[in-house]
């Protein structure tokens, strides 16, 4: 499994928007947001190189469906 994000870094990104407020969980969520992200692309992407054939997903499949999956999931 993969190491998250240390909180401390994710707290110092966020606190650089001074003029936003920030509740105390807000860095998990974040987190939280970022690992679902991850694996709705994995997914794609692995339908893409599916689609084409393909046992490992290459490059060229994570950035053909990232294009769609970030228009998607800017709500």
């Amino acid at each position: 499994m993969l190491k998250k994000a240390p909180r401390s870094c994710l707290k110092s990104l966020m606190k650089k928007k001074a003029h936003i407020r920030i509740g105390t969980n807000a860095d998990l969520m974040v987190q939280l947001n970022v690992l679902l992200f991850l694996r709705c692309l994995a997914e794609e992407s692995r339908a893409k190189a599916f689609e084409e054939r393909t046992a490992t997903i290459k490059p060229h499949h994570v950035k053909a469906v990232s294009k769609k999956l970030l228009k998607r999931s800017r709500g």
